[in-house]
């Protein structure tokens, strides 16, 4: 018999298919909106434009300052603008930086959103958002930050680099494989869960091999959505606690910190969490998550440390300290010891293991 469960599906209009960015006029007008203002990174602001032309005389304003980990300096720049043009609308073409940009800016106006995600990040089907101030990074969920409508076209992600394809990729398995063993997990949730790990497993490495593979991007794309609902849906816990911290502490590449730590976490809560990991491992076709996790990392080429991506070394136990400051669910109870090891192994590119 199935044990009781909750599951709240979050309200949004997903658009998924190889042309639909080509609706985005069509969902605009639909909101009622009539002032658009369309958000970027700088690197992405180019393509950000062409998708955004066909919005023609609706497009008053544009931003292209999007920046990694949501600061909230980067947040009142854009406000500011967004005031200034009277949008009415917000339109966020990229990955999870400018998606990111648009739920602070939904938080602050209650304007709604439409977002084309071009990588895997997943946030754009979430009501959770991290926030940076003062090199400190720190997450809310509200039903504010939850865009409207998210249009997923994979032709968009055809020139998504192999490279970043990959960690944005890892990103996205992290939200599943924390999702499997949720305090709040549920029946539904862990078979998106199981569902986008493997399809993600399977599509990235084809990518490696072929960037154009149209099929294998539609694949990686539809997993990254699996694994972005599943961050939606239930709590997350060490692994995203951790690289939440990193990230805002050392200023980390927030898909590549993701990447490093993915095997690293998934060793650490086997023990405690045998069946989710089981899952995890079989939706990779291996018989161990955390030695599985690490195997396709490897393949993929991604950065394997901490170390590679700036951290210093001195910073771990500034990082165990800011982990153990606030508690939070999790299958094993982290503790100073415990933690120094995994990110000692995390930093050095050492093996993952429980202990």
């Amino acid at each position: 018999m199935t044990a009781s469960f909750t599951y709240a599906p979050l309200p949004a209009r997903v658009l998924f298919g190889a042309g639909r960015a080509a609706e985005l006029p069509a969902e605009v007008a639909a909101l009622g909106a009539r002032r658009a203002m369309l958000l970027s990174t700088p690197d992405q602001r180019e393509m950000a434009a062409r998708i955004a032309a066909p919005l023609d005389g609706v497009l008053v304003a544009g931003f292209s300052g999007a920046a990694m980990h949501t600061p909230l300096e980067v947040t009142e720049r854009a406000l500011e603008a967004v005031r200034e043009a009277a949008c009415d609308v917000l339109v966020a073409v990229g990955g999870g930086s400018t998606t990111g940009l648009a739920k602070a800016l939904a938080l602050r106006t209650d304007l709604p959103q439409v977002v084309i995600p071009t990588t895997y990040a997943g946030s754009e089907v979430t009501s959770i958002l991290g926030q940076t101030e003062g090199g400190m990074k720190s997450t809310l969920r509200s039903p504010k930050v939850l865009p409207e409508v998210v249009i997923y076209d994979p032709e968009l992600t055809l020139s998504l680099s192999p490279a970043l394809s990959a960690t944005s990729g890892l990103n996205a398995i992290a939200h599943a494989v924390e999702a499997l063993y949720a305090h709040d997990a549920n029946p539904v949730v862990s078979l998106m869960a199981e569902e986008g790990i493997r399809a993600l497993g399977a599509t990235l490495p084809a990518i490696l091999g072929n960037p154009r593979d149209e099929e294998a991007r539609a694949g990686a794309l539809y997993g990254a959505w699996l694994c972005g609902t599943c961050l939606g849906a239930v709590g997350m816990a060490l692994h995203h606690k951790l690289c939440h911290v990193l990230g805002g502490t050392f200023d980390l590449s927030h898909a590549e910190t993701h990447a490093v730590v993915l095997p690293h976490v998934a060793a650490y809560n086997a023990p405690a969490a045998p069946e989710a990991m089981g899952r995890a491992a079989r939706a990779l076709g291996t018989e161990d998550a955390g030695v599985g996790f690490a195997v396709l990392a490897a393949r993929l080429g991604t950065p394997r440390t901490l170390r590679d991506l700036g951290m210093p070394e001195e910073g771990i136990a500034t990082a165990v300290r800011l982990t153990l400051e606030s508690t939070y669910p999790n299958p094993r109870t982290p503790d100073a010891a415990s933690l120094t090891a995994l990110l000692r192994r995390a930093w050095a590119g050492e093996p993952p293991a429980a202990d």
